[in-house]
């Protein structure tokens, strides 16, 4: 297979480390649909192609595991979903997937449209402010109340500035030399491990509290904590998980979707200001299917262009950049030998800008997602990865971006400022490196009731 190789020792590594979208992009580009480098010692197989990506997230998926990377983020996420490999990992997808069915996420509908409308209370027309940072906050605050039946207003900032911390210290996994830092005693270190305590003793709070609810008052609590707390592993005879596992899943969900959509909405933001007609068609749409309510479950198959634009963004800007699987045997992918050992890469960020199944490729166009291109490839577009490992969260990740993004969007216009493409920082998901600053604009002007960036919103 072509590939690139060192030109000095360390070449690769260094282009990975400054730009590692660039790396994968540039040279599927040049080489094609498979390309082999190796690096510190290990071969690395990078696959583009629709089918490829389908073999290794799907049919072969049993060839791999998740490989170094994961195995390196326990340091942050313990065992949870993201991380655990075999029989544990099995058995906790089974305990965990009847949680987070489709039809139980939208019963959530109306605490994503109260934070998302609180959050719209917040702002003020005219302000500029990090919407990065909103965002972050909004779903934090939505993940928190859904996950765990909690207000974490008095707490938000510093649970914030915990997860921000480890989220960026993803980055040094990708260095070969990431035990010796992380064993150095570093201010960073240090400042990191107190984010890791904090963050598991909130989380050890909130499931002694679950606890003690649901011994009182069994059948009122409704959030997914109190949920994995009834769940029982239906195949196996190990019964529930342990308070150890639970948090561990609970702060891989925690993360997750905290991170993936506040990143999400950010990066629709962004789009929308630099695409004057898409955000009035948006517009258009909220206020057509909404008519000065609050949005409800019942609106998401009518929120159709809302839908369109989330897809195009999650297309052109990623949550999760790429996937890293290793071999645990020699396995032919896209009739490629691949040896025991090697690790395997599939990047959204190189197939969802592939010309040959997304025209203009670097355009956002969410009228392409109105009357999709049959003869494109399903696994052109894999956002929310894909197998026995795609995200068991995607369900709950649609309704509280769409809910998000019309109720935000009947009260606010944002404008971007910096005319530039913003840096990003791709670790573990894809998000702007320095924020995003912006200017928002009240849709409402003559309406605001005083001393507030929003307009009352009927309930009803």
């Amino acid at each position: 297979m072509p590939g690139p190789v060192n030109r000095f020792f360390g070449d690769l590594a260094w282009q990975i480390t400054v730009d590692r979208l660039g790396f994968l992009l540039n040279n599927a580009r040049r080489y094609g649909d498979e390309v082999s480098y190796r690096m510190a010692g290990r071969d690395f197989f990078l696959f583009s192609h629709p089918d490829a990506v389908r073999e290794v997230l799907v049919t072969q998926n049993d060839a791999f595991n998740k490989g170094l990377m994961m195995r390196r983020a326990q340091t942050f996420l313990g065992q949870g979903l993201l991380t655990s490999e075999g029989d544990f990992h099995r058995r906790q997808r089974r305990i965990t997937q009847p949680v987070f069915h489709p039809q139980r996420m939208a019963s959530y509908a109306p605490i994503i449209a109260d934070y998302s409308r609180r959050a719209a209370e917040r702002w003020h027309d005219g302000e500029k402010l990090d919407i990065h940072a909103q965002m972050s906050r909004l779903t934090l605050e939505i993940v928190c109340k859904t996950l765990f039946g909690a207000e974490v207003e008095d707490e938000v900032e510093q649970i914030g500035h915990d997860m921000d911390l480890i989220v960026r210290r993803f980055a040094r996994l990708f260095s070969p030399l990431h035990q010796f830092l992380n064993r150095i005693p570093l201010p960073s270190n240090f400042r990191l491990q107190r984010s890791i305590r904090r963050l598991n003793a909130l989380l050890d709070r909130f499931i002694v509290e679950r606890r003690a609810a649901q011994s009182l008052a069994p059948s009122d609590q409704k959030d997914l904590l109190t949920l994995l707390l009834k769940a029982r592993d239906s195949e196996g005879d190990q019964g529930a998980m342990s308070d150890r596992q639970l948090r561990d899943e609970c702060l891989t969900i925690f993360a997750a979707g905290h991170e993936t959509t506040a990143n999400a909405l950010t990066f629709v933001f962004l789009l929308l200001a630099r695409n004057p007609a898409a955000e009035a068609q948006l517009h258009a749409e909220v206020d057509a299917v909404l008519q000065g309510r609050a949005a409800t479950a019942d609106d998401l198959d009518r929120l159709v262009f809302t839908r369109a634009v989330m897809s195009e963004a999650m297309r052109l800007y990623p949550p999760v950049w790429g996937i890293g699987r290793q071999a645990m045997r020699e396995v032919r992918i896209a009739e490629q030998t691949v040896p025991a050992e090697a690790v395997v890469l599939v990047s959204q960020w190189v197939t969802h800008r592939d010309p040959r199944w997304w025209p203009e490729p670097e355009t956002f166009k969410p009228e392409r997602w109105l009357a999709p291109d049959p003869n494109r490839p399903r696994w052109a577009y894999f956002p929310f990865g894909g197998g026995l490992r795609g995200c068991i969260g995607e369900a709950f990740a649609w309704t509280e971006g769409m809910l998000a993004l019309a109720t935000l969007a009947q009260h606010f216009r944002v404008e971007i400022p910096d005319p530039n493409p913003p840096k990003l920082l791709a670790t573990i998901t894809l998000r702007p490196k320095f924020g995003l600053m912006a200017i928002v604009k009240s849709r409402n002007v003559n309406t605001l009731p005083r001393g507030t960036g929003v307009p009352p919103v009927s309930a009803t």
